[in-house]
């Protein structure tokens, strides 16, 4: 069984990326985490720059692959790991295309086992699968039930992550329907006691699923 591992989701909003930069070092600090992906909505190029550059170099030193979110024009110029596209944003091959060979293009499938089953055909790194729960960052438009987590494990090779609402209390589920990874936003952010608490308390999760 693959251990699951965390791909963390910017806030929607970061007016001030070295500010954000504390939080983003203090979640790292929490444990292992796979991925950060930079979702910044309703700003412009200059606005999305100036968090990458900021933000990037943060992850890649600590190993952790800098996923830009949409836009794989930018990724590509902005140095990113890869990219994470929705179904509203362009071809999986169109994106391949901006970003390269070398990085990472993963894709949203919502609850659509064709869609999924279409990008892992076409190449895609991973798919992502979601909602699950209700979600503080996103309307839900497409629920998704575990089931479609434990079919995909259990028949193919492509990483699935699962998306919408996870958080540290309710993402057993999830992790015991064979996810690879799961993305959360809030869960981390607005952790109670913090981001770096929050990534510990999903890492201690993690391995008491695979007994370690």
């Amino acid at each position: 069984m693959t251990d699951c591992r965390l791909y963390l989701i910017s806030p929607q909003r970061i007016d001030h990326p070295s500010i954000f930069a504390a939080e983003l070092r203090a979640a790292l600090d929490g444990g292992d985490v796979a991925a950060f992906q930079l979702r910044l909505k309703d700003v412009d190029d200059a606005a999305i720059a100036r968090a990458a550059d900021t933000l990037r170099p943060i992850c890649q030193q600590r190993g952790v692959a800098f996923i830009l979110n949409d836009r794989p024009d930018l990724a590509a110029s902005l140095d990113c790991d890869g990219v994470h596209i929705g179904q509203d944003d362009m071809p999986y091959r169109e994106a391949r295309r901006l970003v390269g060979p070398d990085r990472q293009v993963g894709v949203t499938a919502k609850a659509s086992r064709h869609l999924a089953m279409e990008a892992a055909e076409a190449g895609a790194d991973y798919v992502a699968f979601g909602a699950f729960f209700a979600s503080t960052t996103k309307t839900v438009t497409a629920p998704a039930s575990l089931e479609i987590v434990e079919w995909w494990s259990g028949l193919m090779e492509v990483p699935c992550v699962a998306i919408g609402g996870i958080t540290v209390e309710n993402c057993r589920p999830v992790i015991a329907a064979g996810a690879d990874f799961l993305a959360v936003a809030g869960g981390v952010w607005n952790h109670k006691d913090g981001p770096e608490a929050a990534v510990r308390a999903f890492n201690d999760l993690f391995a008491a699923r695979s007994g370690a």
